[in-house]
């Protein structure tokens, strides 16, 4: 039984399938969802540009990471059901060492995150937080492939392909 799921949730289509997927957990065992946002302030080296600073930048991450938590609120509350919501920041690096902090911290049965399915060079040159939470947790996580992603795929690990043989 699962009565904390972890939600990490970026805007992105799959993060939205991912917490559909939770939502549906949630509602079958009755947890707790933790909706988590990491805002990445990536390390730049800004030149002067007149009106424009790095702290301009970093407050609009973090009103886009509020709307991002807003929206996926919205949705969950819209399923009756009221949803704890956490926004972290970070310097640079990923997001999986803050997923799993806030795991841990909050005693989470259960991750669940969507994935892109990026494969080869794009996920060599983007990295793969999905990656890295599934080999850093200490609990099960459920990795939701995006369904976008899911129709681009040709290999034989498509979840088309995958229920034929």
């Amino acid at each position: 039984m699962y009565n904390k799921i972890l939600v990490p949730v970026d805007g992105s289509d799959a993060a939205a399938d991912g917490l559909n997927e939770a939502i549906k957990l949630a509602k079958i065992h009755g947890s707790q969802l933790c909706l988590l946002h990491v805002v990445n302030e990536l390390v730049l080296n800004f030149g002067y540009v007149p009106g424009f600073t790095g702290a301009d930048l970093f407050e609009s991450l973090r009103n886009a990471g509020r709307d991002i938590l807003d929206s996926a609120k919205a949705t969950v509350v819209s399923e009756g059901i009221e949803p704890t919501c956490v926004m972290l920041e970070c310097v640079g690096g990923g997001a999986a060492p803050l997923i799993l902090e806030r795991a841990r911290e909050w005693k989470a049965d259960l991750i669940v995150m969507g994935t892109h399915g990026r494969r080869g060079l794009a996920r060599l040159a983007l990295g793969s937080d999905a990656e890295q939470v599934v080999r850093g947790a200490t609990v099960p996580v459920l990795l939701i492939r995006s369904k976008a992603a899911a129709k681009k795929s040709t290999g034989p690990t498509s979840p088309v392909e995958a229920s034929v043989v």
